[in-house]
Formats: C-alpha cells, structure tokens, sequence
C-alpha cells in the first residue's frame, strides 16, 4: 500500500470526507494527473476541426449518454485539418466541469492518419485505455445535476503509440500529451 492509499485510508475511516477528498486531490496532483492537456507540446496548435451531426446547438443527445438505450453509446465524430507529419490521431473525451478533474470518459489512441470519422457506437482500427470507471472503451457521460461541458478533442500525434489496449489513461493521457502536433475540440452540453 502506498502513501496516498495509506492516507486516504485513515482520513476515510475517521470519517472526515473532506479530508479524504482532499488526501486524494493532493495525491492526484502529485502524481502528475491533473497535468495530461497541460503537458501537451507547445508547439501543438488548435487547428483542426471537430464536428458531429447529432449535437445540435452543442447539445448532446439523450441516446449518447447514460440516458439512453443500453447505457448509451458513441456518438459520430468527424475532424479535419490533421497536418503534414501526422502519423496517427487519438480522441480525448473529458468533464469539463468534473468536480475532480480530469474525468476522463473515452480515450482512443493509433487511429489511422488517413481516418476522418467515428461512426456511433462503432470504432475500429484503433485501441483504447481505461476511462476513469476503470474499462477501456466509451463511458457515456452521466451527469447528475446541472449541464456539463464534455469536450471532445482530437489530436495530430508525431508517433504512432503503440501502446497496449487497456494501457491505464494516464500513460495513454501523458504519450498523447508528447506527440501532439495539433489538435481540435468539439465542447458540448449533456443535462441529467
């Protein structure tokens, strides 16, 4: 048992929530999650162009999040504007308005240069790390009270990352971070 759990643990079992929020917002910190977009190559310029059918006035609707049939599925994304040198793209999908950041709903890495799109609830050809619910693949988002921003961002990548399917998203959130050459960012509302 680490430090972190050790004393996330003690501070949980005298019952002081606050503390144990607190305890783990640190050690988060500490460990270097809350920098993965802060990380990203400077030279990484927000160029490109994220886009889907389905979110009308930036709204997110009901069937691509927890609400709707089977738990909700992927939603369609198109990009474009991936520069000269781009050697493979991965998709961030984060809370924008998580109370503890980042929370990360989907990262999807090693998608083709050549790719333009994911189909709703298809992906192929690509491979995945651990959302924070702890599976790789889309967590639909959920929120509970009040609307959230969720973004969706596509990256250039300089590498392919060749990263295992699984890898936790951390290690995919930190290659990522490396390789950017550009990026592009669709923001959208999801309500409870």
């Amino acid at each position: 048992m680490g430090w972190c759990d050790r004393v996330i643990g003690r501070a949980a079992r005298r019952g002081a929530l606050l503390a144990a929020v607190l305890a783990a917002t640190a050690c988060l910190a500490g460990c270097g999650l809350f920098s993965g977009p802060k990380t990203l190559n400077q030279d990484a310029q927000q160029n490109m162009t994220v886009t889907s059918p389905v979110f009308g006035q930036d709204v997110i609707p009901a069937e691509y999040t927890c609400h709707g049939h089977d738990g909700g599925v992927s939603p369609p994304l198109y990009w474009s504007g991936a520069p000269a040198g781009t050697k493979s793209l991965a998709l961030v999908v984060d809370d924008a308005d998580a109370p503890i950041t980042p929370y990360i709903y989907w990262i999807v890495f090693d998608i083709s240069p050549e790719t333009t799109d994911i189909q709703a609830g298809r992906l192929s050809g690509a491979e995945q790390a651990t959302n924070s619910r702890g599976f790789d693949g889309y967590d639909a988002p959920c929120p509970t009270h009040g609307s959230h921003q969720y973004r969706f961002t596509i990256y250039a990548l300089s590498s392919v990352l060749r990263l295992a399917n699984g890898v936790s998203a951390k290690v995919a959130w930190t290659a990522i971070a490396r390789s950017a050459i550009a990026r592009g960012r669709l923001t959208a509302t999801a309500r409870p």
